[in-house]
């Protein structure tokens, strides 16, 4: 447990938290939506600092990142908690857990270890994720602190669902983050995620505008987000920020309380990369299908990097300097 940031005091003893767009009002005894902060004695408290209940090395492209130091390895770690009730989550067993189940939990993992387990591990970054990293937000601070001082890149992998005052904050240690885009309809996000769209908007692009490499993820979800008209608006907005931010079309597959939906057809993700090119991207990749990974040149055509899965295998064609190598057209990304 540890002091809370970016929230105020209101009522005398209430809590107003603006570390995410919730903006929850918490009373003295309760904790706000993700169930990750509480308010205790007039105090607001984060309950899930250290508790770290997911570490992995993982391939950077199972962020999933393109077009930040492919081919490289992030060290990747979450803490409990979710600002959103998605009803499809596929990490749903540690997001939507409460305050009560973790109290069980080992013993605090300092940040200091992070960097270190990162290094030794021959990662070159650490990425928060799994979960949501807004609701850990003062150990990933602290994370992202020690790390950038170790010469590690650090990532967030988010719904987006932040306050402006979070993104400034995390703004000066922050290098990369794929934002999840669930949907275009914002009853989409208040039936199903617990949200809404607009902030998920600004944060897309408070983050672009503060020069924090941006991807974005869209899972496809038969009946709820793949019409060509929401798909339009996605690739539409994507493309109004930059055209050069790569858009990730996720294939999804039956999980948590939405076992009922099939899983998505792989016309329906080729038909949603049609779109995107067709709305002007210049990067539109398939994810959770054997192929739809490889990097192609924009001008030429040519593959630029080969990837089978979450490996990249072939980057000939690209100059250190993100250049085609066969037309010497800018391949937008950080490359080393």
């Amino acid at each position: 447990m540890k002091s809370a940031v970016l929230w105020r005091k209101i009522n005398g003893k209430s809590a107003e938290c603006y570390l995410c767009a919730h903006n929850c009002v918490i009373t003295p005894g309760t904790a706000g939506l993700c169930s990750m902060r509480e308010n205790r004695l007039g105090e607001l408290y984060s309950l899930n600092y250290g508790k770290i209940i997911a570490r992995h090395v993982d391939p950077i492209e199972k962020k999933p990142l393109y077009h930040f130091l492919p081919g490289s390895y992030s060290y990747s770690i979450a803490a409990p908690g979710c600002n959103f009730r998605c009803g499809f989550c596929q990490n749903w067993t540690i997001s939507q857990l409460k305050a009560s189940q973790i109290a069980g939990l080992s013993g605090d993992i300092a940040p200091e270890r992070i960097a270190k387990e990162a290094m030794t591990s021959g990662c070159k970054s650490v990425s928060y994720t799994y979960t949501e990293p807004t609701v850990y937000f003062e150990y990933a601070f602290d994370a992202s602190l020690v790390a950038k001082k170790a010469g590690l890149y650090n990532i967030f992998v988010t719904n987006g669902f932040m306050g402006p005052e979070s993104i400034d904050e995390i703004r000066p240690l922050l290098d990369a983050s794929n934002i999840d885009l669930k949907f275009f309809r914002d009853s989409s996000y208040r039936e199903h995620c617990s949200g809404r769209l607009d902030p998920v908007l600004r944060s897309i692009i408070k983050m672009k505008k503060a020069g924090i490499w941006v991807e974005i993820t869209t899972l496809l979800i038969p009946g709820l987000n793949d019409s060509a008209g929401e798909l339009s608006d996605i690739a539409g907005f994507i493309a109004g920020v930059d055209s050069g931010i790569p858009w990730h079309i996720s294939r999804f597959h039956p999980d948590h309380k939405y076992t009922g939906i099939v899983p998505t057809p792989p016309e329906s993700l080729e038909k949603a990369k049609e779109i995107g090119m067709t709305k002007g991207l210049k990067y539109v990749y398939m994810g959770n299908v054997a192929k739809g990974g490889d990097t192609e040149c924009p001008k030429c055509g040519k593959i630029i990097i080969e990837r089978d899965g979450f490996s990249s295998l072939k980057k000939a064609r690209l100059f250190s300097s993100g250049k085609c190598l066969s037309c010497g057209e800018k391949i937008e990304g950080v490359w080393e």
